[in-house]
């Protein structure tokens, strides 16, 4: 629950000095949002069975935009923190990430559509994360996975809401910065070296390196009348290892608004990376598709005009 009210803060003020800058900026534009839900259910003595549970989710998003010339430069910041915590159980965590793109884009067209683009997307999370189903078991941690990838190509902008980037050149860390997860080969890194008994010899090491190519889709608009659409795509293909099975991360973000502080969000998250093994239902181990969804009323604060 600290982790939350933390993220709340600390969203609430950056947010606070960013809105104090005026939309009129002349090269400039600022905008995002802060949401909080939060639900509980509360049983005493009731009969027909079920147990008292508790869960909320902080989530900030923002936007900044800048055109000058032949130049534009375009960046995106998301971060979510939430908990859910049922009858005696210990609080899991629901949503955890922190998720930063940006774009700079040198006008190649008299149209101002096209650029020669550089872009950088960075992906982590805050905590640990342990397996569902064996609650002890260590699958995740901050810094582990984290994913930096930096590409060159070209950017198609044909308005200011839409844009598609491809970069036929691009380079992908994976940080996996716990040894106990990166000796177990954990996120594609090599394990490390045991012996007969399964000890280790040699720590594997915590960073893996890929070449290859990459796309990015952003689309952020308000496609009616207080309702907000945001949806980020990403695909990346590793030259050398594997290069027909594509990376996937695609993220959309819905939000309606009901009055100046009351919101419905609804966000999905599909994740496929062949370098990451699930444990399903049944206990099989291997590349899955991973599914999200998150549907809460709750409160917001919007500012700027980056929808728009």
């Amino acid at each position: 629950m600290r982790k939350l009210l933390l993220i709340v803060i600390v969203a609430f003020f950056a947010s606070t000095v960013i809105a104090q800058q005026p939309d009129t900026v002349k090269y400039w534009k600022f905008g995002g949002d802060i949401s909080l839900t939060f639900s509980q259910i509360s049983l005493t003595n009731w009969a027909a069975g079920g147990k008292s549970s508790y869960s909320g989710i902080a989530l900030f998003n923002f936007t900044a935009k800048y055109a000058k010339n032949k130049s534009i430069w375009d960046t995106y910041f998301a971060t979510a923190y939430g908990i859910q915590k049922t009858g005696d159980n210990p609080a899991d965590k629901t949503e955890d990430k922190i998720d930063l793109s940006s774009t700079y884009g040198y006008q190649l067209s008299k149209n101002k559509k096209w650029y020669a683009s550089l872009t950088m997307s960075f992906i982590t999370q805050y905590y640990k994360g342990h397996d569902p189903k064996y609650d002890t078991l260590l699958i995740s941690d901050f810094l582990a996975p984290g994913y930096l990838i930096i590409g060159a190509g070209f950017t198609f902008k044909p308005v200011d809401y839409f844009q598609v980037t491809y970069s036929p050149i691009s380079y992908r860390l994976t940080v996996v910065n716990n040894q106990e997860l990166a000796n177990k080969g954990a996120y594609g890194l090599d394990p490390a070296e045991r012996d007969i008994h399964g000890n280790v010899i040699k720590n594997a090491n915590k960073t893996r390196h890929e070449i290859g190519q990459s796309f990015k889709l952003i689309f952020q608009k308000e496609i009616v009348k207080n309702v907000n659409f945001s949806t980020h795509l990403e695909l990346f293909s590793n030259f050398i290892d594997n290069p027909q099975n594509i990376d996937v991360r695609w993220d959309v973000l819905i939000d309606m608004k009901i009055n100046n502080f009351l919101t419905a969000t609804l966000t999905t998250n599909l994740i496929y990376d062949d370098d990451i093994n699930v444990r399903d239902k049944d206990g099989n181990v291997g590349p899955r598709t991973q599914f999200k969804e998150t549907l809460g009323i709750g409160l917001i604060y919007r500012f700027g005009s980056v929808f728009e």
